[in-house]
């Protein structure tokens, strides 16, 4: 029989987690793969970029179960259910697909409602079917992907201790093109007495400058707020500093945002969702899975003589 859709994988998903019990990622496609009684050839059919097909549609249920926030990831590979699906159990659902999860603000914000797995078209509000341009679905997916990885990305952070995220700040600038190389152009401070100054990187090779920096591993929800900022520039003049990079794996309050020293000193805020993002345009703490190229008519070939 043909493998389940990503949707029909969704549902059975959650309540596999109802119980107490954690599961980690292999787990789950074990037991779906049982409860669906697949066979071991249609668990190891694979796509051409080697992923196995079933394990890659499992995987891709839970994302959309986490865009909604029925289910959570407290560590790497590990996965549980939320409050939200407990109470999305109670309500007995005959199915959960696409349009029961766009009720959550958090999937839509997510970019993740979207088609059925097979499917290449969408309806607009008089239902009325539109073609979407495969160069769009490959968009959306690419855009899916990238916020899931960037969510791992900050997990992994989370599980490390404050020196290795300290590091991973200035190796991060470091890989920007701040500086040059890790051994001239920067040096992560972190220890008792440094000033409120967690890092210190040469703003080119030359060091003509430096760039302070402050780096605040606080898992999401915990707001950095203006006190913190404050504390930062006050550290900065302690330095003789001018100018600083306040990076946090969590997010910044709206004051935190709005505060601006009345000197010239400038900083620069960088939360967790850019952190994540900056990573993945630098290559650093990922690694190139698979690419592909999307190539088009060389008109100028067929015109020429």
């Amino acid at each position: 029989m043909p493998i389940p859709l990503a949707v029909d994988f969704m549902l059975p998903i959650l309540k596999m987690l109802e119980s107490e019990h954690t599961f980690s990622s292999k787990e789950i496609v074990e037991k779906i793969g049982v409860e669906f009684e697949l066979t071991p050839e249609e668990k190891e059919l694979r796509l051409k970029n080697g992923v196995r097909r079933y394990a890659n549609i499992v995987a891709w249920a839970v994302i959309h179960l986490k865009s909604a926030r029925l289910i959570d990831r407290p560590s790497r590979g590990i996965v549980v259910i939320t409050d939200r699906g407990r109470d999305v159990l109670a309500q007995n659902p005959e199915k959960i697909d696409y349009r029961f999860l766009r009720q959550f603000p958090e999937y839509l914000k997510g970019s993740m409602g979207g088609n059925d797995d097979n499917s290449i078209t969408n309806k607009d509000e008089n239902t009325k079917e539109i073609t979407i341009p495969p160069e769009e679905i490959i968009e959306k997916n690419y855009e899916i992907i990238r916020k899931q990885l960037a969510d791992d990305l900050l997990s992994q952070i989370l599980d490390k201790d404050p020196a290795f995220f300290e590091r991973l700040v200035v190796k991060l600038l470091v890989r920007m093109g701040y500086g040059g190389s890790l051994e001239d152009a920067g040096k992560a401070v972190g220890r008792s007495g440094d000033g409120g100054i967690d890092g210190i990187i040469k703003e080119d090779r030359l060091g003509l400058d430096v760039i302070y920096l402050q780096a605040k591993r606080w898992k999401d929800g915990s707001s950095v707020g203006r006190p913190e900022i404050q504390k930062f520039v006050g550290a900065l003049a302690g330095h003789g500093a001018k100018k600083g990079v306040f990076i946090t794996t969590s997010n910044f309050s709206k004051d935190a945002r709005d505060y601006r020293p009345h000197n010239d000193t400038k900083i620069v805020l960088i939360d967790g969702e850019e952190l994540a993002q900056l990573m993945i345009d630098y290559n650093l703490g990922v690694t190139v899975e698979t690419s592909y190229e999307i190539k088009r008519i060389d008109n100028d070939f067929f015109e020429e003589e």
